[in-house]
């Protein structure tokens, strides 16, 4: 397949040469300059989207989202795939989602879990929204990049998914980091605490699967000193975006709206930046009643 991909990143890198490893022809664009093995480089996203079949996006936010699709989208092939696969607000998902179907496109929103390691990996998993009919077109580049693709229903809902998936786990990961600060001022041992939440109505992602205390439950950034899996940096963002969406839908989100603030106060006023999202712990652990 002749592959456009456009923000060639930490993500976008590894994702575009996956496909080029598999045997797709990809030209990609970056405004930084980058050369990767396998890849073309244009000089312009319409040089790159010229005569592909399906266009791929990775970019920082919804702004530079809607500056790239005006910019690609008139160069675009009729009944071309346009592949969004940054996080960004449903609002600009869903506007760009138009200009492109308005264009003959077929127009998908597929933001991502799993990281840097799974766009290396190609283990990342896709949350879509769009038509059906994109969606099993782009199937067998989801299984390159990717080892699982979730339709979620029309545009915008791929967005919807990552942020209401995000704002759970923004706000469970502090409920978890809360409560081991609490155990540990009561004089509960951690492993014991573990024990328990881990098979009790407690239990959570959070706790079992990424438990944001060293030494207890299988190995996470809190063994590595809360190098980031998944930096505060990136939650903070994702928890922004959730309460613009809820500010759009006129949704009631106390508690990610708390989340969001918590985070905000991380990593721009203390020492979150850089640091994993589950690095609160540490934060809770100096903290005293009624400080938070």
């Amino acid at each position: 397949m002749k592959i456009a991909f456009i923000g060639l990143g930490n993500m976008g890198g590894p994702m575009a040469q996956n496909l080029a490893r598999a045997g797709h022809e990809v030209t990609g664009f970056d405004t930084a300059t980058v050369s990767l093995q396998g890849i073309t480089t244009a000089t312009s996203a319409t040089e790159a989207v010229a005569g592909a079949e399906v266009v791929i996006t990775m970019l920082p936010n919804g702004d530079i989202l809607r500056r790239v699709a005006d910019e690609a989208i008139p160069a675009m092939a009729a009944g071309a795939v346009f592949l969004d696969c940054s996080t960004v607000d449903v609002d600009s998902a869903r506007a760009v989602a138009e200009k492109a179907s308005a264009a003959g496109l077929l127009p998908l929103d597929a933001p991502v879990s799993g990281g840097v390691g799974g766009a290396q990996g190609g283990t990342l998993t896709f949350m879509v929204g769009g038509d059906e009919q994109g969606f099993e077109k782009a199937k067998p580049l989801f299984d390159i990049m990717g080892q699982k693709a979730v339709h979620c229903g029309a545009s915008g809902n791929g967005q919807a998914a990552k942020i209401c998936n995000n704002m759970i786990l923004g706000i469970t990961m502090i409920g978890t980091c809360e409560a081991f600060a609490l155990a540990d001022k009561l004089g509960l041992d951690r492993q014991a605490m573990f024990d328990v939440v881990s098979t009790s109505s407690g239990s959570s992602w959070s706790m079992n699967t990424y438990c944001p205390a060293p030494g207890v439950g299988p190995k996470s950034p809190a063994d590595n000193d809360y190098k980031p899996g998944f930096a505060a940096d990136l939650m903070l963002k994702d928890l922004r975006l959730a309460q613009d969406a809820a500010s759009s839908a006129d949704a009631d989100t106390p508690l990610g709206a708390a989340a969001m603030a918590l985070y905000a106060t991380f990593v721009e006023g203390e020492d979150g930046a850089g640091r994993d999202f589950s690095a609160m712990l540490p934060r809770f652990e100096k903290r005293g009643h009624d400080k938070g």
